[in-house]
């Protein structure tokens, strides 16, 4: 597996997102020996990069990944995220520093690790200033309990004020052959600062593998039936899409999934996404994107793809991005 550096932070070119193994994409995704199998498959596949965060379940998922690089743990980069779950007294997004010094150590226990390699904030806090919040990171950081820190889905105004304060080495954001958003005033930011890209959803939330063509196979729990991409008319639009991923995948002998995967890698050396799976098979075959080619012409022909129909989110989640 290739490695490359998120602001200095060494990572494997291809990560793996956990959030799936247990909440989001129904039923299916959830058995925790499978996915713990999975994860330790992926480092064995040269993955180091595992992403978590602790609303995911809430904590169920930082406890199934510390308990997957349980004996391995100097051999993964760990990255968690907080903000979504207050810990003190509050509603909605929470990323005061009192709020914070308690979430660290949660997460630290769950993964059962003395240290986080990165730790983002997950949804900027429009009730807390971010000099605040980064301000809270950097001494956790001179603590020792974080290495390196990281914003989501931040906006380039918060991702200055960020950095100024406390250097950030990573942001993570939707991006994807139909999320594009990141590319019009988020990356330039990134790459005049020094600071790495996370695409998370690398994949369409799985329509650019080319396996959901409809709603039908989708558990009645699964999140993506009410997410409007899917719903309305959009995923039979969304189709020009996935059938053009499929063409190029044809020509280079790869798989729909691990086209998406190398158009986002061709985009520059600091782009590291974290597809998320439950299964070693498609772990297998995400982390083997790192080795296809594609040609200028296969990368101008899905640069030319129009983005995705539909907004990405529902109304009140799509609120709370790009502040």
């Amino acid at each position: 597996m290739k490695t490359t550096s998120l602001g200095g932070l060494e990572v494997s070119r291809i990560g793996l997102g956990a959030m799936g193994m247990s909440i989001a994409y129904g039923a299916a995704g959830r058995g925790d020996a499978e996915s713990i199998r999975t994860i330790r498959h992926a480092l064995d596949l040269g993955v180091t990069h595992i992403d978590t965060a602790e609303v995911y379940g809430p904590f169920l998922n930082e406890e199934l990944v510390g308990r997957a690089i349980a004996g391995r743990r100097d051999n993964v980069v760990v990255a968690t995220k907080f903000g979504l779950v207050s810990h003190a007294g509050r509603s909605g997004a929470d990323s005061t520093p009192a709020s914070i010094r308690i979430a660290v150590d949660g997460s630290l226990k769950r993964l059962g690790t003395d240290h986080i390699d990165l730790y983002y904030q997950h949804r900027v806090d429009p009730d807390t200033p971010i000099e605040e919040t980064v301000g809270a990171l950097a001494d956790l950081v001179t603590a020792g309990k974080v290495r390196h820190i990281g914003l989501s889905e931040a906006g380039p105004s918060t991702i200055r004020r960020a950095h100024a304060v406390h250097p950030v080495t990573a942001v993570q954001s939707e991006y994807s052959l139909w999320t594009r958003d990141v590319e019009t005033d988020v990356l330039p930011v990134l790459r005049e600062l020094g600071i790495g890209l996370v695409p998370y959803s690398p994949l369409g939330r799985g329509f650019l593998t080319g396996t959901i063509r409809s709603l039908d196979g989708l558990d009645a729990d699964d999140w993506r039936r009410t997410n409007p991409r899917f719903a309305g008319g959009n995923l039979e639009q969304n189709l020009q899409i996935v059938d053009e991923v499929s063409a190029v995948a044809t020509e280079v002998g790869a798989t729909p999934a691990q086209v998406a995967l190398a158009w986002l890698l061709a985009q520059g050396e600091d782009i590291s996404p974290i597809p998320g799976t439950a299964r070693m098979t498609r772990v297998e075959e995400n982390a083997a994107a790192a080795g296809v080619e594609l040609s200028a012409d296969q990368v101008a022909r899905l640069d030319a793809l129009t983005p995705a129909s539909g907004d990405r989110y529902d109304e009140d989640d799509m609120a709370a991005i790009d502040h």
